[in-house]
Order: C-alpha cells, then structure tokens, then sequence
C-alpha cells in the first residue's frame, strides 16, 4: 500500500499523561497504600507523591497514558508518517507543551483539546522490582467533551480512520464521546477496539463499559482484568481462555466484524478467541536480569498489534508484532523505543 493510503488510518481516544517515573521501594509503596502491580486513580491519600517522586534523582517524565502510548508504538512499528492520530485532553502549562512536542516527535497528529483551568493530568510511575504500579491524577484529562470531538477539524480524524483504539480508561472520563466513535465505526464498518484496561474499570464502571462492548471488534486484556471482567458478571470460572471465549461470545451491535479477544499474561501465552475457537501463542521470553521495568508493556503490546492489524495481516502476525513490541519496551524505562524497530 502506498503511504498516501495509511494517513490517519488509525485513530486513538483517550487521558493524555504525563509519566512521573521513579524507582522506589516496597516502604514508599506502603506510604502511600500502593498495591505492586496495580493501577488506580489518585486519591487525596496519594497526591504528596508527585512531589515526592519528582524530587528523586532518579526521576523520567516521559509523555504516556494507556492509548497515546498505544498509538505511538504503532507509529513507530509502521514507519509511514502520518498514519496515526490522536484525541485527548491537556491543561495549558509546560507538562501540555512537553505533551505535545513528545507526541509531534512520535510523528502522532494529536489533537489535543486544552483546558484552561486544570493542569495536564501525569501518573506516578512506581517502579520496584522491575514491577510498576500506576497512580493516576487525570486532572485536566478527566475535562474532555464530546464537543471538541464534534469540530469538524476533530471529527475529521474520525471520518479519516479505519481502525478506532481507546483505553478503558476513557470510559472513566468521556462515555458519550466514546459512544459516538463507536456508533460511527459500526455505520461505516471501521473497527473498533477497547481494552478492559485496569481491574477497577470492569468492577466500577460497569455500566459504561456495557454500553460501549456491543461495539467492539477486538476487546484487549490482562489475565487480572479478565477475571474480574468475569467475577463482575457472574461468571463462574477463573479459566482465562473460557473467559476469552465468553467475551468474544457478547451481543455485537454489528455484524460486519466478529469480535476477538486477545488476553496476554505476562510471561504465560498470549490467548486469542475468535469465532468459538481458543489459539494461545507463546511470548518472548526475557531473562529477569534484562528486565527493566514493565510500565507500557500492555500498552506497547496492543501498539504493535495495531501496526500489522491496519496493514491487514494475520492475527499471528498481528500476535507476533504485539510482543515484540511488548519486549522492546520492558528493556527500556517507561514506554519508550529505540529510533527503529527491528521487526521482520
């Protein structure tokens, strides 16, 4: 395909933030009542953090937030400028204007809507152990409207794309934007993904999440939100390929595409259904000692599918790409990459 045929093929909805990246110890954890491994939002309890974090030596900011950072690896995997965008919210201070020359530098043609009143919302990357546990302030994230994604200059991204990428994270923030995305995808036969994104998504914000399900093409998950995915419903097992298959098995609002399931966990296979069948494909694997830290490797895992999914290739393929991907970033810290992938 020409490049000319890639712009904008894939578009990406979601909270733009900023990473606050530190390596710290299981005592700063407890401080803060910080679970290894888990993500949440910010809570009064959690706001010194920031500060404390930022005044670390050790300390990276580095532009992320669970689908920019999904669409700049795919970015990156594909190499055609231009052939992402993306939509979020970000406040008008310096983290915002390091937001957007980090996305310009990705070669993403963000969007961005900027509030006034809140500053850019940033996620406390608590990394022990190569383990990373994420706290979440959305602030100005946390204000975007439908109404900025309705301009035509926005909803021209939408019209542009084939391929629509948002976070489960987005549901916490903007349900009727996400709506609209996806009721367009469906009229016009594009494809819509989400990903079940943090344990606290599928148990809180449920509702938000039903409403959003019958329109996806491609559902991505970990093993801990596909079980609490089912606990939520009810679903007696805690097999995570049964769970897969239960998913991918839910009401479609269209019968254009059927919907796959992709489930990664960690170092175990990949787990993929699709049309009442269970393929599992082994991850690379990576000796603990080169381990850097694993903030981004589902981000980065969902990115690099992405890339071999808008060029149409196999779901293997698109498997395959994942988690190179996936072992890239968890070499490095945060979710960064070198200059040039080295997928073949």
């Amino acid at each position: 395909m020409a490049s000319s045929s890639y712009e904008g093929i894939l578009l990406g909805m979601g909270n733009p933030l900023l990473d606050i990246s530190a390596v710290v110890d299981e005592a700063f954890l407890a401080k803060y009542d910080v679970k290894p491994g888990n993500a949440i939002l910010a809570e009064d309890k959690h706001l010194p953090m920031y500060d404390e974090l930022a005044s670390k030596g050790n300390v990276e900011y580095i532009a992320g937030g669970a689908t920019q950072n999904s669409i700049r690896v795919a970015q990156w995997m594909l190499q055609i400028p231009g052939a992402t965008s993306y939509i979020g919210c970000i406040g008008k201070d310096k983290f915002g204007e390091e937001m957007k020359k980090n996305a310009q530098a990705a070669g993403v043609n963000a969007h961005y809507y900027e509030d006034e009143n809140a500053p850019t919302g940033t996620c406390a990357v608590c990394v022990v152990g190569g383990e990373r546990s994420l706290i979440a302030n959305l602030s100005a994230a946390n204000c975007y409207k439908s109404e900025h994604l309705k301009k035509p200059e926005n909803w021209a991204l939408v019209e542009k794309a084939k391929y629509i990428y948002i976070a489960g994270f987005f549901l916490t923030v903007s349900p009727d934007s996400i709506q609209l995305v996806a009721e367009h995808a469906a009229a016009t036969n594009k494809v819509f993904l989400m990903n079940l994104s943090a344990p606290f998504i599928c148990e809180f914000f449920r509702d938000a999440q039903e409403k959003a399900l019958p329109y996806t093409d491609y559902i991505f998950g970990n093993e801990t939100e596909a079980r609490t995915f089912a606990k939520v419903r009810g679903w007696e097992t805690e097999n995570v390929e049964e769970i897969a298959l239960k998913i991918s098995q839910l009401p479609k609002a269209s019968g254009t595409h059927r919907r796959i399931t992709v489930i990664t966990q960690g170092r175990d296979p990949v787990v993929v259904a699709d049309d009442g069948k269970v393929k599992t494909f082994p991850v690379i694997l990576l000796p603990k000692e080169k381990l850097v830290d694993t903030n981004g490797a589902g981000d980065a895992f969902v990115g690099g599918f992405l890339s071999q999914l808008v060029q149409e290739k196999s779901i293997e393929e698109c498997v395959r790409a994942a988690c190179y991907a996936a072992n890239v970033i968890i070499q490095r810290s945060g979710c960064t990459y070198p200059e040039k992938p080295d997928f073949n």
